[in-house]
């Protein structure tokens, strides 16, 4: 199993990816699993509430396994994206998610941050999106942060690439993270006191205002994805250009 999950005394469950030798990155298997575990939340009344996280302090999530292979048909107007179900408005799950960010987030753990209803963040926390750095389009990933952030700020952060992080005090600012918790202390404890208020309030009433709230955005949301996979296909480079930048990759960015 790649993601652990545990309900908590409260209705709070805690989801946990756990690659950590990998940077909590998604394969195939990790992306099946969270499927199942938003669809699994729907039917299960005992749970309010649910913090999401990825297990040791290094990552968060740096999206897509960079091993992992996904044939893609040779039609322009399609594309298979194995991350477009991993989150929990995907899976029509409504009961409120908090992320709590430990070290890296990148590329496609925006998939999950989008879903989230709001984000606490460990100081060291970094927030970065290498796409076009290695050739690659960033629709989706800059679409949900757009819900998020302001415009420039998403524009920034995904034509930077590799070169710039967001630190987690730069990202509160901006409006993406909501909480950030000093050095030493534990984003998931803070995300855990959040989510514990929200699940001692009546479940029907906090799952209509998420869905209210989502709804405020759904429409623009909506419309910007479905211009995502087209944009990938026009623009992504040859998975083995893509390789060949990913190898070629030189450490050094700043933070900002």
């Amino acid at each position: 199993m790649t993601v652990r999950m545990e309900v908590r005394d409260g209705g709070v469950a805690v989801v946990t990816l756990d690659r950590p030798e990998r940077h909590n990155a998604i394969d195939l298997e990790t992306a099946a699993e969270l499927t199942a575990v938003w669809r699994g939340f729907r039917m299960d009344d005992s749970v309010r509430a649910v913090v999401l996280t990825g297990a040791g302090d290094q990552a968060f999530c740096t999206g897509l396994d960079r091993a992992v292979r996904v044939p893609q048909p040779s039609s322009p107007y399609s594309v298979d994206d194995p991350l477009v179900s991993i989150g929990p408005k995907a899976n029509d799950l409504w009961k409120p998610v908090v992320a709590a960010v430990g070290g890296m987030a990148c590329g496609g753990a925006f998939y999950l941050l989008g879903e989230a209803e709001f984000i606490v963040a460990a100081e060291h926390a970094t927030f970065f999106d290498p796409h076009t750095s290695y050739g690659m389009v960033s629709a989706y990933e800059a679409v949900y942060m757009a819900q998020r952030m302001p415009v420039g700020e998403v524009a920034r952060m995904a034509l930077m690439g590799t070169a710039e992080r967001l630190t987690a005090r730069r990202a509160h600012e901006i409006g993406l993270v909501s909480e950030v918790t000093p050095a030493g202390a534990d984003p998931v404890a803070a995300a855990l006191r959040a989510a514990a208020v929200i699940a001692s309030y009546p479940s029907a009433a906090v799952q209509g205002t998420v869905r209210a709230v989502w709804a405020a955005k759904e429409a623009a949301l909506t419309q910007a994805l479905a211009h995502a996979p087209q944009l990938v296909v026009l623009g992504n480079l040859p998975p083995e250009r893509q390789a060949g930048l990913f190898a070629a990759r030189t450490p050094g960015f700043r933070t900002r």
